[in-house]
């Protein structure tokens, strides 16, 4: 550690830029918990919303342009294919929508006076709703790339979701 930065660890203080220094990556300190912790909290936020949507997003940065690569898709079929993933986006960010608004039930039911039943059944109720709704896109969507592909083409695409290159 360079003798500037001694002073700031012997009063509890450690600059964010002190781990790129030459000691290489710290296993403790103050600031390496509170960015550990940060993205903690962010990987689980991002895990829960991907598994209550049922992971509808393809699991791929650029789906359309990935799939039309790998899977050699000809200008018709990337068209189609065009359409399916944005049905399916439409939906996920719907079902996104549905569970803020729940969890907002859930906080209202909460916070009111009298705790009432009702409003926790219809927040569950919403939620429900929309993991269906999204079941029900996915399989809509596999069903339209069934029909668009060639079965050379399917067999690839199973071989990405069996490997985890693409969730669907």
């Amino acid at each position: 550690m360079r003798s500037r930065f001694r002073h700031w660890r012997l009063h509890g203080f450690e600059p964010a830029y002190a781990d790129f220094g030459c000691d290489g990556p710290r296993s403790s300190g103050r600031w390496g918990e509170v960015a550990a912790e940060r993205a903690r909290r962010f990987a689980q936020r991002r895990f829960d919303e991907d598994e209550f949507v049922a992971s509808a997003g393809l699991g791929v940065r650029r789906p359309l342009r990935f799939l039309a690569w790998k899977l050699d898709l000809d200008d018709g079929q990337t068209t189609q294919l065009a359409r399916v993933l944005e049905r399916l986006k439409l939906e996920r960010a719907q079902a996104s929508l549905d569970l803020r608004r729940a969890a907002a039930e859930l906080a209202d039911a909460l916070e009111s006076e009298e705790f009432t039943r009702a409003k926790v059944e219809a927040a569950n109720q919403l939620r429900a709703s929309a993991a269906q709704r999204v079941e029900a896109a996915v399989a809509q969507a596999l069903e339209e790339l069934h029909r668009l592909l060639e079965p050379e083409q399917r067999a690839r695409l199973a071989e990405f979701v069996r490997t985890g290159v693409v969730r669907i």
